[in-house]
């Protein structure tokens, strides 16, 4: 691992040789493969699993129950979610989401929690996903769709 960072928190995560991290960043309870790439900004709570040579841009949140491939791309400001009924007080329950292998999720998507996200799939920018994505497809818009079947 290598902390390219003055300010950050890292706590209880296990980060792989040649991974990179860049300032303001909280990682906790993870599991970060080797020569990723983590950019600034990036929260990724505890028990989420990134695979090796990922790429997270900056801003992006990670929030426990996601699970990340290997050689997936993750662009800025990508929010996903981990609870399908969140309510501020009472008692929660996690949805998992997992994101397979070669799989790229362009900036300002929203993914939502339940999903899986196919080995090659690309997600459009500012898309919303609500539903699996199939290996290979190309998925945009709010609620995300098809434009391109693997």
């Amino acid at each position: 691992m290598k902390i390219l960072a003055t300010h950050y928190s890292i706590k209880d995560c296990d980060i792989g040789e040649g991974t990179i991290i860049r300032d303001f960043v909280n990682l906790y309870g993870c599991k970060i493969g080797r020569d990723c790439k983590i950019a600034a900004y990036v929260e990724v709570q505890r028990g989420v699993a990134i695979g090796d040579r990922c790429k997270v841009e900056a801003f992006a949140f990670i929030p426990t129950g996601v699970t990340i491939g290997n050689e997936v791309f993750i662009g800025p400001h990508v929010c996903f979610t981990n609870d399908l009924h969140p309510r501020a007080v009472g008692d929660w329950e996690i949805t998992p989401t997992v994101v397979k292998d070669g799989a790229s999720i362009g900036a300002g998507s929203v993914i939502v929690c339940g999903v899986t996200i196919g080995e090659g799939a690309m997600v459009g920018a500012g898309s919303v996903v609500t539903r699996d994505v199939p290996d290979g497809a190309t998925v945009v818009g709010n609620p995300a769709r098809p434009i391109r079947r693997g």
